[in-house]
């Protein structure tokens, strides 16, 4: 273990400056996976579960998720809720008990909504129920992105050092490129969500600016 005094955020700034592994890319077939960006961790007026993201966090999903169908490719959208009993929650109904816990997340809880800011196109969306950190744990998204021939993952949503680095985690071992445009994703703790961004620019996908994601997708149509 190398001993520092910087901070994480100052450790991902100097990794940005200078990467230590080439650029992974986009491939030829995209799907933009935008993970939990319901009401619990984006409402920050009604839930003290919710956190604040760069301001720019919505309208960039929607310019995003605009540019991916576009190219008449998939958007996903997940969201994690329970039954009311909390019994297909797993070891997460361990964790506490009190009214914000998360096993008590209802399919029919506004924490299960997705943000009224994000444009979902509820006709050709997917919108993907999920139980743990992973968006591949026990879904139907390996065979979705099968049947649509993606290569590639745009990732946004939250929390950084949680469900985003679960599901790419996973999007990596799967085979998948993976894009993650810095300003689309948050988490509550600053230090978690730099050291998470420099862990998974290191190990497993590319970190870029939105705005340079958005060149990318733009040139292809």
């Amino acid at each position: 273990m190398i001993p520092t005094d910087k901070t994480a955020k100052q450790i991902f700034r100097d990794y940005q400056a200078k990467p230590l592994v080439p650029e992974r890319g986009l491939g030829e077939r995209i799907a933009l996976l935008n993970i939990d960006l319901q009401r619990r961790y984006t409402d920050t007026a009604t839930f003290s579960s919710a956190y604040e993201g760069d301001p720019r966090q919505f309208e960039a999903v929607n310019q995003l998720a605009s540019a991916v169908r576009r190219l008449g490719m998939p958007v996903i959208w997940t969201y994690v809720a329970y039954l009311p009993s909390g019994v297909d929650a797993g070891l997460w109904s361990k964790l506490s008990d009190n009214p914000m816990s998360i096993h008590k997340v209802g399919h029919d809880s506004p924490q299960a909504e997705i943000d009224a800011r994000l444009h979902v196109d509820r006709d050709h969306d997917l919108l993907l129920h999920k139980r743990m950190a992973s968006a591949f744990f026990e879904t139907h998204l390996p065979s979705f992105l099968n049947w649509h021939r993606i290569d590639s993952l745009i990732v946004t949503g939250g929390a950084t050092s949680g469900c985003v680095r679960g599901t790419i985690v996973d999007g990596m071992s799967y085979g998948y490129r993976v894009t993650v445009p810095e300003e689309t994703v948050a988490d509550r703790e600053e230090s978690a969500h730099f050291a998470s961004l420099y862990d998974i620019a290191v190990k497993y996908g590319d970190v870029k600016p939105v705005d340079d994601v958005l060149a990318n997708l733009a040139a292809r149509g």
